[in-house]
């Protein structure tokens, strides 16, 4: 599966300005033959916190678009993350829709960044979510939760094999983003792959980029780096690999749940 994460610069409340920015990237992920494109979070709008109903879609739009370009493109989209409305609260949602355009995972955030009143103004999720992108088992967590193990590891134990984190991370914490990424990847023996924006999508705060492939054995097969631009980082993840790192590094078969 090559799979190409988007780096994507995010426009503050440009929702227009996002949305086809974000057509075009998606389209040339097609056409470099990627079979998965993955934005970042909350990529039609910006970290938008105050005055949610005069910003939002209630989500309609972003599906409608992901459902569009995925079915034209024959293109599996994770679609990173957007503010949506589901009766009279809020959430962070990740779409996902497989090559005939068809939403087959809607994820809620789970974990709320308290520290930036993400709490204050939406709903956290109560449920995680896993799904299969071309025969893969997948799942998706969003931005914060990596610094949570006990919920990735709940992703491992479903059965995942590929985790999506799309974020729009903080370029004063790239350390760690860098970090919990490789870490989660090594100790739960999967690939992620996480994908932050770019440039100041909340004001005075700059993106960290640094979005990044990861294998199972922590190893980069993607890497952005410290290049705070747009771009695209492509990488074939083969599932076979992980496998092998199972069988070889026993970590799941010493697990010892009773004591946990």
């Amino acid at each position: 599966m090559k799979i190409c994460a988007i780096q994507m610069q995010v426009i503050l409340k440009q929702i227009d300005l996002n949305y086809r920015n974000a057509e075009g990237l998606i389209r040339q992920a097609a056409a470099a033959g990627a079979d998965v494109a993955v934005l970042p979070e909350m990529w039609s709008g910006g970290f938008i916190t105050d005055d949610l109903d005069e910003w939002l879609a209630d989500g309609q739009r972003a599906k409608a678009f992901l459902s569009q370009l995925a079915e034209e493109l024959q293109i599996n989209i994770v679609g990173g993350s957007v503010a949506t409305k589901k009766g009279s609260y809020f959430y962070n949602t990740g779409y996902v829709v497989n090559r005939q355009g068809v939403i087959i995972a809607d994820y809620d955030k789970a974990h709320l960044f308290s520290y930036a009143g993400e709490d204050k103004r939406f709903g956290a999720g109560q449920q995680l979510v896993t799904f299969d992108l071309d025969g893969i088992p997948c799942g998706i967590i969003i931005c914060y939760e990596i610094r949570f193990p006990e919920w990735v590891r709940k992703q491992a134990l479903a059965g995942t094999k590929v985790l999506f984190v799309p974020a729009e991370w903080p370029l004063p914490r790239v350390r760690h983003w860098r970090v919990l990424n490789q870490a989660r990847a090594i100790e739960n023996q999967f690939f992620v792959v996480a994908v932050n924006g770019c440039g100041a999508a909340v004001k005075d705060q700059q993106n960290a980029g640094n979005s990044m492939i990861i294998d199972p054995l922590g190893k980069l097969l993607a890497d952005a780096g410290a290049d705070p631009e747009e771009k695209l980082i492509i990488a074939d993840v083969d599932v076979a690999e992980l496998d092998q790192t199972r069988k070889s590094m026993t970590v799941f078969k010493d697990r010892r749940p009773e004591l946990y």
